[in-house]
């Protein structure tokens, strides 16, 4: 909103209106305002919901083994994270820009889904929470919608990158003059760098090209549902999913501004996506309301995020990937919400192939990952046959989340590195 009267009065003359122009002004302005709100709104959003003795009931000390006390403790957090990135959205972004309006809409889509669950949770004292059915079905809604909006949009669209050789040895990378639908996608380590869904079903001839879209919605589905639940898991302990989805957020934040600059994109060889600089204010507000958040949420915690922050978080940042067509990097730069969901999945099948043979067997101490850390050798079933007992003793919470924290940063920056590693 201010962008557009700032603009209007740039015609006016009206000084310091034509800063407002500039990406780099609106995006440090955007993380500066959701830093503040969510610190500001996060002190009297704590303070509500302890007047009113609002909390998730189910959280205890039985899995820390430093008998943290961690009962009555406010949820929702992410109601805090929710507000704190779209006031600066609304006010600093350009709301006509179809990539910033499926950005509002997947934050207020999965911010509703995770707030139905967490709602369940307190104020239905069902600590199940909403069916996971329903969540599915929410996170596939979404993806079809985001998918079909990239195919029928005419905004949404790409510059190919092409080589074109010159004096020799000396290549140049142009981009195509013309702005075109692409089902294109970046794939890491290959030189040829582009890949075209629609050559996956080129068999099918002249009806590729939909069947190309077809796969594209597709995996739109597949990266949201996936990405969303895996940062839901990670949600386990004091600042560690705000943590690492703010690295994560920096690093989107960096290739979303080098695919919105030909320039940039023209060096590193990438497509170009005109109009998708916006995004870089999305992700700086993300950034800034994540790190107001930490204010609160870092060890102890004063609240937690609760589905409300988890879900919508993993959602905007695969939706985000997939506007820039880099969600093929997604497993690299996510790889700390990858290893979450595959531990839950591989412990399940493991102990059921166990219990099928008529044994009791885990892989790890206990799932998601990040708590296999925290058990003591006391806490281990001795009747149970575990496979990594690494390690021995525990660690204490806020090493873990810390050490999460690291991991991430090097598959943020590896996952910039794949830029230029070809």
């Amino acid at each position: 909103m201010l962008y557009y009267l700032f603009r209007f009065l740039e015609q006016f003359g009206v000084p310091g209106s034509a800063m407002w122009g500039y990406i780099s002004f609106r995006s440090l302005l955007a993380l500066i305002l959701a830093l503040v709100i969510s610190a500001w709104f996060g002190e009297y959003f704590i303070k509500w919901m302890k007047r009113h003795r609002i909390s998730e009931t189910q959280r205890d000390a039985s899995i820390d083994p430093f008998g943290v006390q961690k009962i009555n403790v406010p949820s929702m957090g992410g109601i805090i994270i929710l507000v704190a990135v779209l006031v600066p959205c609304l006010l600093l972004g350009r709301l006509r820009n179809i990539y910033m309006i499926l950005m509002l809409v997947t934050t207020v889509w999965l911010g509703l889904l995770g707030f139905l669950d967490d709602y369940i949770k307190i104020f239905k004292k069902n600590k199940d929470g909403l069916p996971g059915r329903y969540k599915i079905v929410g996170q596939v809604a979404l993806g079809l919608f985001v998918g079909l909006t990239l195919y029928l949009s005419p905004d949404a669209t790409i510059r190919e990158n092409i080589e074109t050789q010159r004096r020799g040895a000396v290549t140049e990378i142009v981009h195509k003059s013309e702005a075109v639908k692409s089902t294109k996608t970046t794939i890491p380590f290959v030189k040829n760098n582009n890949l075209d869904y629609a050559e996956i079903v080129g068999f099918l001839g002249k009806y590729k090209t939909q069947a190309g879209w077809v796969v594209f919605v597709l995996m739109t589905i597949l990266v949201i549902t996936a990405v969303s639940n895996g940062a839901n898991l990670n949600d386990g302990m004091d600042g560690m999913a705000a943590g690492n989805s703010a690295i994560i957020f920096i690093a989107l934040g960096i290739l979303a501004y080098v695919s919105s600059h030909i320039e940039f994109a023209s060096y590193l060889n990438i497509m170009y996506v005109p109009g998708s600089q916006e995004l870089v204010i999305f992700t700086c507000a993300m950034v800034g309301a994540l790190i107001g958040f930490l204010w609160y949420n870092a060890y102890p915690a004063q609240v937690f995020m609760g589905d409300t922050g988890s879900l919508a978080i993993g959602g905007i940042i695969a939706v985000l990937a997939i506007i820039i067509h880099k969600e093929l990097l997604i497993p690299i730069l996510c790889g700390i919400f990858l290893i979450e969901s595959l531990s839950v999945i591989l412990q399940v099948e493991y102990f059921k192939f166990g219990k099928r043979k008529g044994c009791k067997q885990r892989l790890f101490k206990r799932t998601p990952i990040h708590d296999n850390f925290r058990v003591l050798p006391s806490q281990l079933d001795p009747e149970c046959k575990y496979v990594f007992k690494w390690p021995k003793g525990a660690w204490h919470e806020s090493k873990i989340t810390v050490r999460f924290w690291i991991t991430t940063i090097i598959l943020a920056a590896f996952t910039i590195i794949t830029l230029k590693i070809r």
